[in-house]
C-alpha cells in the first residue's frame, strides 16, 4: 500500500514539474513575442506589432506588459475606442501605481484625440493620483482643462446663437403673419369701399342732384302733351268722331266699311 502511495506522489510531482516547465516555456515565448512586437513598434509597424503582442497574450494571458503594449499599438492606429478599452483592462491588471499611472496617462491621450476633454481630464487626474510627480501628466491635465473650458464656451455660444436664430425666425414669422393680416384687412376694406361706391352710383339720383335742381319744375318728356293740348286734341277727336259717325250712318245702306286712320 505504501508503495502505491509513493508512486502516486512521484507521479503528481512529475506532473507538477511538467506543468511548471510548460508554463515557463509559455512565458518565455510570450516574452519573445513582446520583444518582437517592440521591435516592430519602434519601426512604426504598428499593425504587425499588434499581432505579436496578441500572440504573447495567447501564450500568457496574465501578461500586463503585453496588454499595455497592445493598447499602445492600437492607439497608434487611431482606433481610440479599442485603445481605451484595452487601457482600462490593463489598469485593473496592474498592481504597481507607476504602471497604473502610465495606463491612465495614455487613456487621457486617447480621449484627447477623440476631443472628449471631460474624460481626458478625469483620466489625467487618476494618473496624477498614482504618480503625482509626473510633470508630463500635469501639463496634459492643464491642457485638457483648457480645451474643456473652450469647448464648453463654444457649445454655450452655439446654443445662444441657435436660440437667437430661433427667436429671430419666430419674430419674422410673427411679423409676416401680422403683415399678411393687415394686407387682408386692407383688401377687405378696399372691397367694402368699392361696393359702397357701386351702391352710391346706383342709388337715388335725387341724392346726387344739386339743391337748386330740386326746386325747378320738371320738364316735359318728349312727345308728351300739355293739359291744354290734350283738351284741344280731345275736342278735335270728338268732332271728327261725330263727322265719321254721320258718314257711317249715311253709308250704312251701301254696306261698306270705312277704315279709320289716325293722323297723329
Amino acid at each position: 500500500m505504501k508503495k502505491y502511495i509513493v508512486i502516486l506522489i512521484l507521479c503528481l510531482t512529475n506532473i507538477g514539474f511538467a506543468q511548471q516547465k510548460n508554463q515557463k516555456k509559455l512565458e518565455r515565448i510570450a516574452r519573445e513575442n513582446v520583444r518582437k512586437g517592440n521591435e516592430l513598434y519602434n519601426q512604426l509597424k504598428f499593425k504587425d506589432a499588434e499581432v505579436a503582442y496578441k500572440k504573447a497574450l495567447d501564450n500568457n494571458p496574465n501578461y500586463p506588459k503585453a496588454s499595455y503594449n497592445l493598447g499602445n499599438a492600437i492607439y497608434q492606429q487611431k482606433r481610440n475606442k479599442e485603445a481605451v478599452g484595452q487601457y482600462q483592462l490593463v489598469e485593473k491588471s496592474f498592481k504597481k501605481k507607476m504602471n497604473k499611472a502610465e495606463a491612465f496617462h495614455n487613456m487621457g491621450n486617447t480621449f484627447m484625440k477623440a476631443k472628449q476633454y471631460a474624460k481626458a481630464v478625469e483620466a489625467y487626474k487618476n494618473s496624477m493620483r498614482n504618480n503625482s510627480k509626473d510633470d508630463e501628466t500635469r501639463y496634459n491635465l492643464a491642457l485638457a482643462q483648457k480645451m474643456l473650458k473652450k469647448q464648453q464656451n463654444q457649445n454655450k455660444n452655439n446654443k445662444n446663437n441657435k436660440d437667437k436664430k430661433n427667436n429671430k425666425d419666430n419674430k419674422d414669422k410673427k411679423n409676416k403673419n401680422k403683415k399678411d393680416k393687415n394686407k387682408d384687412n386692407k383688401d377687405n376694406k378696399k372691397d367694402k369701399n368699392k361696393g359702397k361706391d357701386k351702391k352710391d352710383d346706383k342709388g337715388d339720383s335725387k341724392k346726387n342732384k344739386p339743391k337748386d335742381q330740386k326746386k325747378q319744375p320738371p320738364k316735359p318728356r318728349p312727345n308728351q302733351l300739355s293739359p291744354e293740348q290734350m283738351k284741344q286734341l280731345l275736342d278735335a277727336m270728338n268732332n271728327e268722331e261725330n263727322k265719321t259717325q254721320k258718314k257711317l250712318n249715311a253709308k250704312k245702306a251701301k254696306g261698306r266699311k270705312i277704315k279709320q286712320e289716325k293722323d297723329w
